[in-house]
């Protein structure tokens, strides 16, 4: 019942531009509670008008990342079908409680990755991308003081997103070096952060092993036809109504957005 009451509640708060604040009596306590919550918010959150789930997200994959939110490991959210924008797209600055994008490197999922009984490692999981790209997730800073809230409520929470600009596919990807690459956040032409490849866990793809290992563990997936975004190689940055963001990753590519 405390679980139905506080899924409602998220969803009710992010619908209704609210800051998150649920009451110590409904939160989760632990971060697999997080994740169970995690999953019943998506059902309400397709029915509310997102859509269908059609990625993943897993934020603190990297120090500056851990450093900035304060939160020591890797977490992970959902992306909705509605949510999603491809290589330019125009954001509504109003749909917003404060509106900020970060630097990712993401991959297409080819193949079904089922749960299995031993850890998935980077190389095992190479097998499993059809394609990579360059992408620009679309964050909100929706809580009062995220600190305080707990990690277990962001993560039911999905983890600060509202969604994504993808680029380019890129089939060729195993061509580049993805620990090598530059990722660059441009806002109104300033660069404004740049970051490696390699500070995603030493290595991007570690990210996608991790992600594998957690849901295994919860019994679930990642399915054929969903993408992952591997987490920010720069610091979130927050954007005002008027702004224009860009972000580049070496040999992936550019997306942008406008925020109307």
């Amino acid at each position: 019942m405390k679980k139905g009451l506080a899924a409602q509640e998220l969803t009710k708060q992010r619908a209704t531009l609210t800051p998150t604040n649920l009451h110590f009596s409904v939160k989760p306590q632990d971060e697999d509670a997080g994740y169970r919550l995690q999953e019943e918010v998506r059902g309400l959150l397709t029915k509310a008008g997102l859509g269908t789930p059609v990625g993943h997200k897993i934020g603190c994959t990297t120090s500056v990342m851990q450093k900035f939110l304060g939160i020591q490991n890797p977490c992970a959210g959902i992306v909705f079908q509605n949510t999603v924008g491809q290589n330019s797209i125009e954001i509504p600055a109003n749909g917003f409680i404060k509106l900020g994008i970060e630097c990712e490197i993401g991959v297409y999922i080819k193949s079904d990755i089922l749960p299995e009984n031993r850890p998935y490692d980077a190389k095992k999981l190479e097998a499993n991308i059809g394609s990579v790209m360059v992408a620009m997730e679309i964050v909100d800073d929706r809580y009062l003081n995220y600190r305080q809230l707990g990690v277990p409520t962001l993560i039911a929470d999905n983890f600060f997103n509202c969604g994504c600009v993808l680029g380019e596919r890129k089939k060729n990807w195993r061509n580049i070096k993805l620990d090598e690459v530059v990722g660059t956040t441009k806002i109104n032409g300033n660069v404004v952060g740049t970051g490696l490849g390699e500070a995603v866990m030493g290595h991007p793809l570690n990210a996608l092993s991790w992600l594998a290992n957690n849901r295994s563990m919860r019994g679930l997936g990642i399915k054929k036809g969903e993408f992952v975004l591997l987490g920010s190689v720069v610091e979130t940055k927050w954007l005002a109504k008027g702004d224009h963001a860009e972000i580049f990753v070496d040999q992936l590519g550019s997306v942008s957005a406008f925020i109307s």
